[in-house]
């Protein structure tokens, strides 16, 4: 007999369906979900005893796919599945960005929550599914957890909103946005917008939240029918005596700590704290360090708290609207395409834009999505241990810097011209040299700069910020460019980036519950005003792209050929285009439809790589004039190569004006012959003439170089003339006998 329980609800048009009972049934919680024919399962394991090694919550999330869920065979050599794509990453965070300030603070169990796709249909995308079903996984467990969370996707397409848009119709949206929240409110906000005003983007939310309210009642009716008791965890420590001693003796020294300005100067005064009191309780309680400093840290928070609550004043002095000093360089590194340098206080990042080419170039992706095209636009966010002072190992890129790429390249991507405009492979990296809070937004604002030193036609400038939020109660501040001690201990943390006309990206991690739409309001607001003042610093030291590139970047030039006669350039084996390629020094890469894009140091080279390309698609045309060169002779004419592989023939009567007795006596094999196109028969033979260009060269086209060859043609058929009338001076014709 199964114990499997399924459970259904209709949102964006589609039937959610989530089923348990069945699948990995010795998981704490397991979810099969379908949504369409995309289907998941997710499941939530926890350890029953908490770990006392950790001052955090041991939460992993992550997520598998599966290349049989799209029908396909992975890429690989080995031919499975290896680390998790960028797709794969960017997933996971979603879902543990929804899930994890649910849980309860104290907690110390390893919880582990496994997406794992089983088959994607190409219309629903399986990450919003993933949240969702996680969320169900863990309200049906025994995990200690306080949601659900709902989650769904909102498009703005043809002037209204929709929630969950197929993926094809998402082609045509200004907005692709994925909210998650539970009942009161809004926990988690991914999405990229084209310049999308302020207000859509609120009714956006509250359209959101209306269907994430749904959800959750879904789910807990779904906890109703199949839920398990929640496991009880330890209750925290409290240890009266430390916790006084803090509070009494060592606040008011945590309060002028959290003033300092400097975050460095900060960090060593509230380790200087937390050593204090560690050496006063070493002794009665020395297995208690890492609580102390839990203890500290507690009050570290209070103080910043009250410091913009009660005072209103910010740890590093600033207003609540008020920005951290700018500066912006562009132009800094010699030999690259282009670089920025953007500081916001203590935060600094290096931007570099290198250009390259299509076929050589571009990110070829290899995931679930069937006929995924390759990335033209890439943006590379990295986040080394000095940026913050630290030492430990540099292993490539996690989850972080992932993520925080890619939010910074759907901030800049609606900006970055079309192929058409510029054909290039673009991209930026960028490297955080320092940081005290909203290192992406930084990115951002460096990338639009860096863009424009490299001459990227984008059609504006870009520029980030990260806002704030401490709520208490009803005492509220909305804080303008956060700095790492507000977002570390502060309710949200909301980036905006855009241009002066809308919103581009947007990111918001909530952890204060219920977000108005008032305040949700204000912050936009508050945001925008922000915004347009960086945008005014950063115009003024760049505030449009260069008009040249830089002397370093390839010059990349496009034609268009028939794609019929793609295999006339490549050759056999691809001996043809390498053989361009080793004449000209030039890169050269063609599409399956005929566009064709050529890289080259100089546009010389490039100029001859493409004349040389139309000589081997050109079609031959009457009225043409060719300088040909002889490949055979034949009793009744010449055959002239006019163009790589195409001939004509040049009959013996079409060589001179005078008689020609002898094609071998007039031409030989390698002579090169100025001719014109007399015909081409219904057979498509080409006829040649040169004797016509003899008679009315005027009538002609004739390039300065044909015009040079053109008096060779004539001493050629001079000498043809003279050599007659010799043979007929020594060959006298015979005298008629006289009677």
């Amino acid at each position: 007999m199964s114990d499997e329980m399924s459970f259904e609800m209709e949102i964006g048009g589609e039937t959610l369906t989530f089923s348990t009972g069945h699948l990995a049934k010795q998981a704490n919680g397991a979810v099969y979900a379908r949504y369409g024919d995309t289907t998941l399962l997710v499941t939530a394991c926890m350890e029953d005893t908490p770990r006392e090694d950790v001052d955090f919550f041991p939460l992993i999330v992550d997520y598998e796919e599966r290349f049989y869920a799209a029908g396909k065979i992975p890429g690989g050599f080995i031919k499975r599945e290896g680390k998790p794509s960028e797709t794969a990453v960017l997933s996971a965070r979603l879902v543990d960005r929804s899930i994890r300030s649910l849980f309860p603070e104290h907690m110390k169990n390893d919880v582990h929550v496994v997406t794992t796709v089983l088959s994607v249909d190409q219309v629903n995308p399986p990450n919003i599914l993933a949240i969702n079903a996680a969320s169900a996984a863990l309200v049906i467990s025994d995990i200690p957890w306080d949601g659900p969370v709902g989650a769904v996707r909102v498009g703005y397409i043809d002037g209204r909103l929709v929630i969950n848009p197929k993926e094809t119709d998402m082609q045509g949206s200004m907005l692709d946005l994925v909210v998650a929240g539970h009942k009161d409110g809004i926990t988690m906000v991914e999405g990229g917008a084209n310049e999308v005003p302020e207000d859509i983007l609120i009714d956006a939310l509250e359209l959101a939240q209306e269907e994430i309210r749904r959800l959750v009642d879904f789910q807990l009716r779904m906890k109703e029918a199949v839920g398990k008791a929640k496991s009880e965890i330890p209750s925290p420590i409290v240890i009266p005596e430390i916790e006084e001693f803090v509070e009494q003796k060592l606040y008011s020294e945590i309060y002028e700590a959290v003033k300092i300005h400097a975050k460095k100067e900060r960090s060593n005064a509230i380790k200087a704290i937390e050593q204090k009191a560690w050496e006063r309780f070493e002794e009665a309680y020395p297995e208690y360090e890492a609580y102390v400093s839990e203890v500290v840290t507690r009050f570290v928070k209070k103080a910043m708290r009250s410091l913009i609550l009660d005072e209103g004043k910010r740890a590093d002095g600033r207003a609540m609207d008020e920005l951290r000093p700018i500066t912006c360089e562009v132009g800094f590194l010699p030999r690259v395409h282009g670089s920025a340098v953007f500081t916001r206080g203590e935060t600094q990042a290096l931007v570099v834009t290198t250009l390259g080419m299509f076929g050589e170039d571009e990110q070829i992706l290899d995931g679930l999505k069937l006929d995924e095209p390759p990335k033209r636009f890439m943006l590379h966010y990295n986040f080394p241990p000095f940026s913050v002072g630290e030492v430990r190992p540099m292993r490539g890129p996690g989850r972080r810097e992932i993520g925080h790429g890619a939010l910074a390249e759907r901030a800049v991507k609606p900006l970055i011209p079309s192929e058409d405009e510029f054909p290039y492979i673009i991209r930026v990296v960028s490297d955080i040299l320092e940081s005290n809070g909203s290192s992406s937004m930084a990115s951002v604002c460096g990338a639009s700069l860096s863009l424009m030193d490299a001459g990227v036609p984008i059609r504006k400038s870009v520029a980030g910020i990260a806002m704030g939020l401490i709520k208490d109660g009803e005492k509220c501040a909305i804080l303008t460019d956060i700095q790492g001690l507000e977002d570390h201990y502060g309710d949200m943390d909301f980036k905006v980036a855009g241009t002066r006309d809308g919103v581009t990206a947007l990111q918001m991690d909530n952890k204060a519950g219920g977000i108005t739409r008032d305040i949700l309001v204000q912050a936009l607001e508050q945001a925008k005003r922000g915004r347009l003042q960086i945008l005014d610093i950063m115009d003024a030291v760049i505030a449009s792209p260069r008009e040249e590139l830089s002397q370093y970047a390839p010059r990349i030039y496009t034609m268009n050929i028939d794609p019929d006669k793609i295999r006339d350039v490549i050759g056999p084996g691809g001996k043809t285009i390498r053989n361009i390629v080793q004449k000209t020094g030039v890169k050269i890469d063609i599409g399956d439809e005929g566009v064709t894009y050529i890289a080259a140091s100089s546009e010389a080279a490039a100029q001859e790589a493409m004349s040389m390309i139309k000589s081997l698609t050109k079609e031959v045309e009457p009225g043409e004039v060719y300088l040909g060169k002889v490949t055979r002779l034949t009793s009744f004419g010449a055959f002239v190569e006019l163009l790589p592989g195409k001939e004509g023939l040049l009959h013996i009567s079409e060589v001179s004006l005078s008689h020609v007795p002898k094609i071998e006596d007039f031409l030989k094999v390698g002579d090169h012959v100025l001719v014109v196109v007399k015909e081409i028969d219904e057979l498509g033979r080409v006829n040649l003439s040169r004797k016509r260009i003899l008679e009315n060269p005027d009538d002609f086209p004739l390039t300065p170089e044909m015009r040079d060859f053109l008096e060779e043609e004539r001493k050629r058929d001079s000498s043809l003339s003279k050599k007659k009338d010799g043979d007929r001076n020594r060959h006298p014709r015979p005298k008629r006998d006289q009677q």
